[in-house]
């Protein structure tokens, strides 16, 4: 499962793709992938140097 960002608003959710819609800010957005692939995120499995 990979964690999306939404570019707008920051809205975070956790899918196997993004939504076409945001479901926090009800706008058509883009969403950053920000799952974590290396070591150094800890146990989240998010990446907070994204977005």
């Amino acid at each position: 499962m990979n964690s999306w960002k939404c570019k707008k608003c920051g809205y975070q959710l956790e899918a196997e793709t993004p939504p076409e819609t945001c479901p926090s800010c009800k706008e058509k957005c883009e969403f950053l992938d920000n799952t974590c692939y290396t070591p150094d995120c800890g146990q989240t499995g998010k990446d907070p140097r994204i977005g």
